[in-house]
């Protein structure tokens, strides 16, 4: 059974990162999607159909079981199109308890031109390592849970890039995933910026750091 005050302090989690996301601009309008895994395990804390991130509320959240069942809530109310594929990663990593996906429109822009974002930075390359793009599908409509449930097998993967279409950040909490959204963003700003540089410079792209911390680096001269 379900823990009532966790489902509260869930969905007020949610509603402040929501809230976050909108006044960062990452997020405009009703896209986007953001969940929270509940303390049971089996359940999670989504944004419903239709509800931009800064009108989130605890009425307008929805609280579904892993398996899809949709426990009871506001009659008017429809499940998010990217309810599969947030359940889907759910399942698939017990270590990922939160979900952030948002269409931030510098990521989304450099994405749309079929190429993944480099990890540029150093902070970049320390919290996330690589976000994989993952293309729009045959048909030309938005990714799915086939198309990105599988990326997120890898462990390692914590953010990917949806050619056309946004960015996910998967974490340990709300804050995290949130935090790598940022990171996302900010980072294909920094991609955009050099590659504008280099171009109108007409120079070659400068190698891009290795080693996210001095730790790291110690780590790979003592393998090697």
């Amino acid at each position: 059974m379900l823990d009532p005050s966790d489902i509260i302090i869930k969905k007020d989690a949610l509603i402040a990162i929501a809230k976050r996301c909108f006044d960062l601009r990452l997020q405009t309008n009703a896209g986007g999607n953001l969940s929270v895994r509940l303390a049971e395990r089996n359940a999670i804390v989504i944004k419903t159909s239709g509800i931009g991130f800064n009108e989130c509320t605890r009425e307008n959240l929805q609280v579904v079981m892993l398996d899809g069942t949709i426990l009871p809530s506001e009659p008017d109310l429809k499940p998010s199109k990217d309810l599969e594929f947030h359940l889907d990663i759910y399942r698939r990593r017990e270590d990922i308890n939160a979900v952030v996906h948002c269409h931030s429109p510098w990521a989304t822009g450099y994405a749309s031109t079929g190429q993944e974002i480099p990890c540029l930075t150093v902070q970049t390359i320390e919290k996330i390592g690589r976000m994989p793009l993952i293309p729009l599908p045959e048909n030309g409509g938005p990714q799915t849970a086939a198309q990105i449930g599988p990326v997120f097998d890898d462990p390692a993967i914590k953010a990917a890039v949806l050619a056309n279409h946004g960015t996910i950040g998967a974490g340990k909490t709300l804050m995290a995933a949130q935090y790598l959204a940022e990171i996302i963003e900010e980072t294909a700003q920094v991609a955009f910026v050099r590659d504008t540089l280099m171009l109108a410079l007409r120079r070659e792209k400068p190698e891009t750091p290795r080693y996210g911390t001095h730790e790291d680096e110690r780590h790979a001269l003592e393998r090697a």
